[in-house]
């Protein structure tokens, strides 16, 4: 069988210094309008997770339980967003998305700030490559019908 190799853009991020460090890689397309779209989709659904487990207030045992749950739907649409070969569990070295970092912060939040850079600037490629084509595609057009620029 003849082998049709298509460059999709992938990139990797070593996270977290990558497996040699207890960390993992994170494959996607940075520029893919569709990884942007999910990603922007997945805020306002794990915003409206975490208000789901502070409005039950559990206690003890049930919020363990309760943020084990969260975790695993929250790593699920992580998956979805960035496709199911990224493994967050692994990349995080197991740390549940809602405990909090050494700076205060939720890991989940921490994630989206090191993502959100890196998704903005991939959405700005695709948006200037989608410009530079309509612009060669209108000079082509011009030039099909006489018309001097």
């Amino acid at each position: 069988m003849e082998q049709l190799t298509i460059d999709t853009g992938l990139r990797e991020y070593a996270v977290n210094g990558g497996p040699e460090h207890g960390g993992g890689v994170l494959r996607f397309n940075p520029s893919d309008p569709n990884v942007y779209s999910r990603f922007c989709t997945l805020q306002n659904q794990l915003q409206e997770l975490e208000q789901q487990v502070q409005a039950q207030s559990p206690t003890g045992t049930d919020a363990i339980q309760l943020l084990a749950q969260a975790d695993q739907r929250a790593k699920g649409l992580l998956a979805e967003v960035f496709g199911p070969g990224n493994d967050f569990d692994a990349m995080l070295g197991g740390t549940n998305l809602l405990a909090v970092a050494g700076n205060g912060e939720r890991v989940i939040t921490n994630l989206f700030a090191a993502l959100q850079p890196i998704l903005e600037a991939g959405a700005r490629q695709c948006a200037d490559a989608k410009a530079t084509l309509a612009v060669q595609q209108a000079q082509a057009a011009r030039a099909a019908r006489g018309v001097q620029v």
